[in-house]
């Protein structure tokens, strides 16, 4: 007697649907609060083979919740069930309840991998370092863009430098200064507040000696390494390390019917802040590495970019760096540059 258990997840409410032996025998709603869920489940359906949600915001929480009472939790890939949930005819959260419990009671999904909470900090710490980053950069260009328009240019100048130059330039301009110094103030907070990320980065990267191991590779550097652990986590997640590429939409798309066949530009799926971190990678390597940090890897890109010029030629690197990068993480070897191409 088994029963299968759809949610549709929502800020506020869970629309609840259990179904079995083929037909739904309850459906309901309930507060999105997996804790208040697991005891919903727990109670109309006491044989649950399978609680089937999509991903979104608040899939890990509710992964992990649901897995610690026991539940057989699914998080299944979204962009997939839409396209089954689609074709209902009337969009309503309980017949997409009714979708996910069909698709659990067949079986007819594809369950994607839910991170760690360990994992999540790393990837949160990165992203909240990114938007100070942003945010900071924002401001100085504000800062710069309107006292250029009081004649008041700014000369070149980063960090304190910038600070002291602002300074100097509103010294008589009692009307100007009285704008621009909380504007200069909220800039060396947010400067502040990204050095302090900065500083837990690099302590958590000291004790990671997965990323440690990464950094051997010219071009990685410290937050692209710890990225690039959180979001694999265990490599043997990965039969083989060329999936990664196309995990990380860094593979061409392929168009396919009838007598046409042609590939497309790269699929742009998966982790879009690990494929930029990538995509900068490749671009040191192809054009700021030096003499001392020569290999097979850039000799290859080099080519590469001669037949099919810079931006692909960078595209296939990041490719190639995210399977060479597997493949040290299951080897544990350091980076080979006479090897690296070929990896």
């Amino acid at each position: 007697m088994e029963q299968y258990v759809g949610l549709d997840v929502s800020l506020k409410d869970t629309a609840i649907s259990i179904r079995q032996d083929g037909e739904r025998i309850w459906r309901g709603k309930c507060p999105s609060d997996p804790q208040i869920l697991a005891q919903v489940i727990r109670k109309h359906a006491p044989h649950a083979s399978r609680v089937v949600f999509e991903t979104g915001p608040s899939a890990t929480w509710f992964y992990h919740t649901l897995a610690a009472k026991g539940l057989p939790a699914i998080c299944i890939e979204a962009r997939h069930a839409q396209k089954v949930l689609g074709e209902t005819l009337n969009k309503t959260d309980a017949n997409d309840a009714d979708g996910l419990a069909r698709l659990a009671e067949a079986g007819f999904f594809k369950a994607v991998r839910v991170k760690s909470y360990d994992t999540m900090l790393i990837r949160t710490l990165v992203a909240a370092r990114n938007q100070f980053i942003l945010i900071s950069t924002q401001l100085g260009n504000q800062t710069r863009g309107t006292m250029k328009t009081f004649g008041l240019i700014v000369p070149r100048g980063k960090g304190g430098a910038f600070e002291n130059n602002v300074r100097h330039l509103l010294d008589g301009e009692e009307g100007l200064a009285r704008i621009m110094l909380p504007l200069l103030e909220a800039w060396r907070d947010v400067r502040k507040r990204a050095a302090d990320l900065d500083h837990q980065l690099i302590a958590m990267v000291r004790k990671s000696q997965r990323a440690q191991l990464l950094m051997t590779v010219p071009g990685i550097g410290a937050v692209t390494a710890i990225s690039y652990v959180a979001a694999i986590e265990d490599p043997d997640n990965f039969r083989k390390s060329r999936a990664v590429g196309a995990w990380l939409g860094l593979t061409t798309r392929r168009y396919q019917s009838g007598e046409v066949d042609y590939d497309g530009h790269i699929s742009r799926r998966g982790d879009k802040r690990l494929r930029s971190l990538l995509y900068e990678a490749a671009l040191v390597i192809l054009t700021r590495t030096g003499a001392k940090n020569e290999s097979s890897l850039k000799t290859w890109g080099r080519q590469l970019r001669e037949r099919l010029g810079f931006k692909r030629a960078a595209i296939a690197v990041a490719r190639k760096l995210s399977v060479i990068m597997h493949a040290m993480l299951k080897s544990g070897e350091a980076f080979n540059r006479s090897a690296g191409a070929s990896a």
